[in-house]
């Protein structure tokens, strides 16, 4: 009875997460007589692909498209190769104000990042860099760093030192047994540590509402959705299907990287 009670919890739980993506996915394919009938029904009778040739076809979604992952993939990028190497100095070596270091990171990770909206306006003000997409890669660098700092330190205490010391007896240089050993083994943290930030950046909306303000052409996905409308109103099959669209590469990324990600690679790989 509690196994059953325990599961019957847990799809519940499911089941109250899963359903706004279904409603979501489910009225895209919608026809607008069945979005705007009073009766619901959860299966489209006659799905359609309307609605996807209008979001897409609508004014600003490539360039919106494109300015999302321009930003999204050069923040992941650039914040994986500073956390790498400030990953390492924490696991592998020792220096002094190490401490005081990993708190500061620990304590940037939990401070809200709204609070942050109104000092980053001001310099970006100040700096000329308003409505500039290398400011909102900036930023999201910055939102993403310390989570993936301290994933991949956690990843990287996990592989025995040893290894990298069996390496080097061999004729391997640091770096170069790093490279040869440590960092294939390091694959599963990289994954989740990039779908983490990908997500985080790939759905941010407060940031750039503050920044960019007059290029319109400079905003992302985000903000095109919150502003999609026809002279009719909102167009709901056309909204849904945009959502769609925009969920589509963070469900991807997903189901490509769900299976590399793991932990206990490494284990048993030191004997003794």
């Amino acid at each position: 009875m509690k196994r059953f009670m325990l599961n019957a919890a847990a799809v519940a739980v499911l089941v109250t997460t899963i359903f706004p993506v279904y409603w979501m996915f489910l009225t895209a394919f919608k026809p607008t007589r069945d979005i705007q009938s009073d009766t619901p029904t959860f299966w489209p009778a006659h799905p359609t692909l309307d609605h996807f040739v209008t979001a897409i076809n609508a004014p600003g979604f490539w360039t919106y498209w494109r300015n999302s992952l321009l930003v999204t993939v050069g923040a992941v990028l650039i914040a994986l190769v500073v956390a790498l190497l400030a990953a390492f100095a924490v696991t592998r070596m020792s220096w002094r104000g190490k401490g005081a270091f990993v708190v500061a990171v620990f304590a940037a990770q939990m401070a809200p990042w709204e609070a942050l909206l109104v000092p980053v306006f001001i310099i970006a003000r100040d700096t000329q860099l308003l409505d500039s997409l290398a400011m909102l890669t900036g930023v999201y660098f910055m939102i993403t760093l310390p989570f993936t700092i301290v994933t991949l330190r956690g990843f990287l205490a996990a592989i025995p030192v040893e290894l990298e010391e069996a390496a080097q007896v061999d004729g391997c240089s640091r770096p170069a047994a790093f490279r040869r050993v440590v960092f294939p083994l390091l694959a599963p943290g990289l994954m989740a540590t990039s779908l983490f930030g990908f997500i985080t950046a790939w759905n941010e909306f407060a940031f750039v509402n503050v920044l960019i303000i007059k290029d319109q052409d400079r905003r992302t996905l985000p903000v095109w959705l919150s502003s999609f409308r026809d002279v009719f109103g909102t167009d709901w099959g056309a909204t849904m299907a945009a959502a769609s669209l925009f969920a589509l590469p963070a469900l991807l990324l997903f189901l490509f990287l769900q299976r590399r990600v793991g932990t206990g690679m490494t284990a048993g790989a030191v004997k003794g």
